[in-house]
C-alpha cells in the first residue's frame, strides 16, 4: 500500500507539471496574440497615413511641398502595398516580390478587406490602397507556434528520456532482488534436499516425506525462477497442455475443495516457443490471484485456444471482478485490491509475457461481481 500511495503522488506530480506547462503555453500564446494585434494596428495606422500622402501627392499643384508627402511615401519599406484604381486596375504597388502574380495579390488583400479608400473628388472617382502585413509581422505571429513546437518536441524528448532511465532503474531493482532472492534461498534449499534425502534413508516408508521432497524440489524451481528475471533466457520448444497441466495439479493440491479448476484443450500438442519455467509461473500466479479474488469458492477455467498464428491461453474466474476503473491499473507496480499485498505478481507476469515472450497479456473482460478473464496471445512457431 505504502508503493501505491508513493506511485500515485508521482502521478499526481506528473499532472501538475502537465497542467503548468498547459499554463504556460496558453499564456505565451496568448501574449503573442495581443503583440501581433497591437502591430497589426500599428502598421494599419501606418498605412492610412500612407494612404493620406498619396491622397496629397494626387492633389497637389505645382507649388505645393511634397517633401514630407515623398518622405512618407517612400519610407514605406517593409508593408507590401498595391494601388488600384477604381475598375481594378494596378496603377502602383511597394515591396512585392512576385510582380507576375500583382493582381491576384490585390484581390487576396480585398476580400481579406485589408484596403483603405482614397476619395478623388467627384469626377475622378477613388483609388483603393491594398496592403499586407509585412514580413517581419508575419514572422512574429508564426514564432510563438515554431517555438511552442520546439519545447514541446523538447518536453517529449526529456519526457521519454526519462521514463527510460526510470525504466532502467527499476529493472535494475528487479534483478538485483530477483538474484538477490534466489542467492538467499539457494543455501537452505541445499541444506533441506540433503535433510530430506538423510530422511529417505532412515524412513524408507514414511508417506510424508516423498510431500516434503516435492515442496523442496518446488522451492529449487522457485529459486531457478528468480534467478533467470533479467537473464533473458533462450526460449525452447515445450507442450503447453502439459504446462497448463502441471498447473492444474500444483493449484488443485494447495485450494480448497470448493474451487473447481479444470483446463479445455484442443486434441492434439500446441508446441510454443517459451521459457516454461517462467511462463508456468504466469499461469500460477493468475490462479492464484483467481483464488483470492473467489475467497475459497468458485471454478477457474484454462482455455488453450489456436487462432490466426497464436496461441492464446485464457484464465476464467467466477470471483468478485474487477472495477472497470482500476482495469488499466492491474498491471501497474504497486496497485493491489488485497488488504495484504505488494502489487507486484501481475506486473512480474506482464515483464515475462511482453519482453521474455513478445507475447501479450490483458484484461479480456471482467465484471463485478461475475468475474474476470485474462487472455495472454503468444505468436505460434
Amino acid at each position: 500500500m505504502i508503493c501505491m500511495q508513493w506511485t500515485d503522488r508521482i502521478r499526481q506530480v506528473k499532472i501538475w507539471l502537465v497542467v503548468a506547462a498547459v499554463l504556460i503555453a496558453v499564456a505565451s500564446l496568448l501574449a503573442s496574440h495581443l503583440m501581433v494585434r497591437d502591430l497589426q494596428q500599428e502598421e494599419r495606422r501606418k498605412m492610412e497615413v500612407w494612404a493620406e500622402a498619396m491622397h496629397a501627392l494626387n492633389e497637389a499643384d505645382a507649388e505645393t511641398d511634397l517633401t514630407l508627402v515623398t518622405a512618407v511615401i517612400e519610407g514605406n519599406n517593409t508593408i507590401p502595398v498595391i494601388v488600384l484604381d477604381a475598375e481594378g486596375a494596378v496603377m502602383d504597388y511597394r515591396n512585392i516580390k512576385d510582380v507576375s502574380d500583382v493582381e491576384a495579390y490585390a484581390r487576396r488583400m480585398r476580400a481579406r478587406g485589408d484596403t483603405i479608400r482614397i476619395e478623388l473628388g467627384p469626377t475622378m472617382g477613388y483609388q483603393l490602397v491594398c496592403f499586407d502585413e509585412s514580413l517581419i509581422l508575419k514572422r512574429l505571429t508564426q514564432y510563438p507556434y515554431w517555438q511552442l513546437g520546439i519545447v514541446m518536441i523538447f518536453v517529449v524528448v526529456a519526457i521519454f528520456a526519462l521514463l527510460s532511465s526510470k525504466k532502467a532503474e527499476q529493472n535494475k531493482v528487479w534483478v538485483g532482488l530477483s538474484k538477490e532472492t534466489a542467492h538467499q534461498l539457494g543455501t537452505p534449499i541445499s541444506s533441506l534436499m540433503a535433510w530430506v534425502e538423510i530422511l529417505k534413508e532412515n524412513y524408507p516408508d514414511d508417506e510424508l516425506i516423498p510431500e516434503m521432497d516435492n515442496d523442496v524440489k518446488r522451492l529449487q524451481l522457485i529459486a531457478e525462477r528468480f534467478s533467470k528475471i533479467g537473464s533473458l533466457p533462450e526460449p525452447v520448444e515445450a507442450s503447453m497442455n502439459d504446462l497448463l497441466d502441471r498447473v492444474i495439479v500444483y493449484m488443485d493440491k494447495r485450494t480448497s475443495q470448493k474451487v473447481a479448476i479444470s483446463g479445455h484443450y484442443p486434441d492434439h500438442d500446441v508446441i510454443v516457443k517459451m521459457n516454461a519455467s517462467l511462463f508456468e509461473w504466469v499461469i500460477e500466479n493468475l490462479c492464484k490471484n483467481a483464488v483470492d479474488a473467489m475467497e475459497g469458492t468458485g471454478r477457474i477455467d484454462l482455455t488453450l485456444t489456436e487462432e490466426s498464428g497464436l496461441v492464446v491461453v485464457e484464465v476464467s474466474d467466477t470471483g468478485k471482478g474487477i472495477r472497470k476503473k482500476d482495469i488499466g491499473n492491474v498491471f501497474r507496480p504497486g496497485f493491489t485490491t488485497k488488504k495484504r499485498g505488494w502489487g507486484l505478481g501481475l506486473s512480474l507476469a506482464k515483464r515475462i509475457v511482453e519482453e521474455y515472450h513478445k507475447g501479450r497479456i490483458f484484461v479480456k473482460q471482467s465484471e463485478v461481481g461475475r468475474g474476470t478473464t485474462f487472455r495472454i496471445e503468444l505468436k505460434q512457431n
